[in-house]
């Protein structure tokens, strides 16, 4: 296994992004965080990669802030610009033009449950535990609350930020944080099969689609149906659009469909 701590590759029109920092729990020092925003940065504009899948090696998925950087005195460690650049890393994510899948294969604790929940989708293995461990430490979950709080039920937001009980991945699917929670040899083939109803989507109606789940929670009814109708329109009127209604009537897959 490289030494570097975060790997990237592409193939089939997925990147998997793995952290690979497993000594430290997979902490996101700043150069961990660096690496990962060029990464995302690099397969957004990349139009091969059609899904980003998070995950990562050994038997945690991320500890989130590595917090022997933050207790080194660094001018630059975490404590003085990780929270901003965790904020940051946590946008990007969620703004990223390609579906996200987190493929959870170890436990994940503090922030590392911004990441995520930060994606479109998530599975864990079922011998996963979460912990939102900040407020043992001393620290409350404050960045990662912008994008866990959304899909969290408020009554477990509040037992799960609160105890910082370390918790099964099903308490985690039932609090709405995540989509599934297989036994650890299907984690491949659930995200295979996400990725295989993915790519039968238009990439840039996949992109709309996760604009709009962003942006419409946070309108008033009037500026939802205003905003909605003017997207719409762009999509019927697009390129995309048109070839997606051609192929439906003529019945054929899409151009953007891969062959089988």
């Amino acid at each position: 296994m490289s030494e570097a701590p975060l790997l990237v590759d592409v193939a089939d029109g997925v990147a998997t992004i793995t952290f690979n920092r497993p000594d430290a729990r997979n902490a996101l020092d700043p150069q961990a965080m660096t690496m990962l925003r060029e990464a995302l940065a690099a397969t957004a504009a990349d139009d091969a990669v059609r899904v980003v899948v998070l995950t990562g090696t050994g038997t945690v998925f991320s500890a989130g802030a590595d917090l022997k950087a933050a207790l080194s005195g660094d001018p630059a460690g975490f404590a003085a610009a990780g929270p901003e650049a965790m904020g940051a890393l946590l946008g990007e994510i969620q703004d990223h033009p390609k579906p996200t899948i987190a493929r959870v294969q170890g436990d994940v604790f503090g922030g590392g449950n911004g990441l995520v929940a930060a994606c479109d989708l998530a599975v864990a293995g079922d011998h996963v535990r979460f912990a939102f461990s900040e407020v043992r430490l001393g620290l409350t979950p404050a960045v990662i609350s912008v994008v866990c709080l959304p899909k969290l039920h408020p009554a477990d937001a509040a037992e799960l930020f609160l105890t910082g009980e370390r918790v099964t991945a099903e308490r985690v699917k039932e609090a709405g944080m995540i989509n599934a929670v297989v036994p650890a040899d299907a984690l491949a083939a659930t995200v295979s099969g996400w990725v295989e109803q993915l790519r039968k989507g238009g990439p840039q109606a996949l992109a709309g689609t996760k604009e709009l789940l962003r942006r419409v929670p946070t309108l008033s009814r009037e500026e939802g149906f205003a905003w909605t109708a003017e997207l719409s329109g762009q999509f019927f009127r697009s390129d995309e659009g048109i070839e997606g209604m051609s192929a439906l009537l003529q019945r054929r897959p899409a151009s953007w469909v891969p062959a089988t």
